[in-house]
């Protein structure tokens, strides 16, 4: 499988977005857990663009409008016509006083606070702001920034929240923007498949930013919300996928599940999956890495990156080879769902 080898993202409006097999997804560039130097941003959205990635994914909330600046000063020279670009709407960044600032998990940002906004004008002026960050004309995809439970905090602050989206006008101008040309797909970014399921009950999307919640740990989303973005023609933007960092460290001593330290029962269950991939010569982070694009409607994957050394690293996995025995194999030791597509089979 390589980098450069492209699927597409299709519309409502039959307007086609290509991207290639792995994105360039843009948190840790906002400076998330930890500060970014702006040599080492430059330096691995060059070598992002430089091994063929096509598509970049950023949002106002990382770093607090930093990420976006960062990819404004690369998507000059990399020339805005040969990318593939996603932004979010959602967040207003506004002015404030220091004590105000929410960062939320980066460090060392601009000294704005965050006010959710998901109506009409909410919509319009993030997206304007966004596209002043970056000094860009248009995106060429706009998604809904975490209106799931995670985020929001509660069931009840999601619902509001997508109450928001539809009665306060937040998908109205979504879909005018889309109508006018000014972006050629429209979505939601989120950590959870369900909320997505309720969107395409709503609305009509084209495809969802999906964070962590199909990977190989996790399938669940087989048995209802995937199945309907085929029926559908909804495809996925995977983030997470290695549910926060346990498939690419394996069920080492501290190891992230779902951005906090992974329980015994998931502890257990990656140290069987690695042991699998063991015998098959294969890394854990390889077939995490690659199984997720083995369904349909995963188009691209987007892991993140902070350096030029990590943008060639996650290249090297794309690319390891992965024997088809190793996903039987996991399917025998039910560690991966019966009928989960597998990169063999597409």
């Amino acid at each position: 499988m390589k980098v450069t080898d492209t699927t597409l993202l299709n519309g409502r409006t039959k307007r086609q977005v290509p991207l290639t097999k792995m994105g360039f997804g843009g948190a840790p560039l906002g400076n998330l857990y930890r500060e970014v130097s702006e040599t080492d941003a430059q330096a691995a959205l060059q070598a992002a663009f430089d091994a063929g990635i096509r598509y970049f994914d950023t949002a106002p909330q990382y770093g607090l409008g930093i990420s976006e600046r960062r990819f404004g000063e690369a998507l000059a020279r990399f020339g805005r016509d040969n990318v593939q670009l996603s932004t979010k709407i959602g967040r207003l960044l506004l002015d404030c006083e220091p004590h105000e600032v929410t960062p939320e998990a980066f460090v060392n940002v601009p000294r704005k606070r965050i006010v959710f906004d998901y109506t009409y004008d909410g919509v319009m002026r993030s997206y304007e702001a966004s596209r002043e960050r970056m000094k860009i004309g248009n995106a060429d995809i706009l998604l809904v920034h975490d209106v799931c439970v995670f985020s929001q905090g509660s069931q009840e602050q999601s619902d509001a929240k997508v109450r928001e989206l539809f009665d306060g006008g937040g998908y109205r101008a979504l879909c005018e923007l889309k109508d006018a040309g000014d972006v050629a797909a429209i979505g939601a970014g989120v950590n959870e498949w369900q909320v997505c399921e309720k969107l395409l009950g709503l609305g009509d999307f084209d495809g969802f930013l999906l964070a962590g919640r199909y990977t190989l740990l996790e399938q669940e989303a087989l048995e209802s919300f995937l199945p309907l973005c085929e029926k559908r023609d909804v495809g996925i933007i995977l983030g997470g996928p290695y549910n926060s960092g346990i498939l690419a460290t394996g069920p080492v001593e501290g190891a992230k599940y779902n951005y906090a330290d992974a329980p015994p029962e998931i502890l257990e269950r990656v140290r069987r999956i690695d042991t699998v991939c063991k015998s098959h010569d294969t890394p854990l982070i390889a077939a995490a890495l690659q199984f997720v694009l083995g369904h349909p409607c995963v188009k691209t994957v987007i892991p993140g990156a902070v350096s030029a050394a990590e943008v060639r690293a996650n290249v090297e996995v794309l690319e390891t080879p992965v024997p088809a025995s190793l996903w039987s194999d996991l399917k025998r030791e039910q560690l991966i769902h019966p009928d989960a597509p597998i990169p063999s089979e597409t």
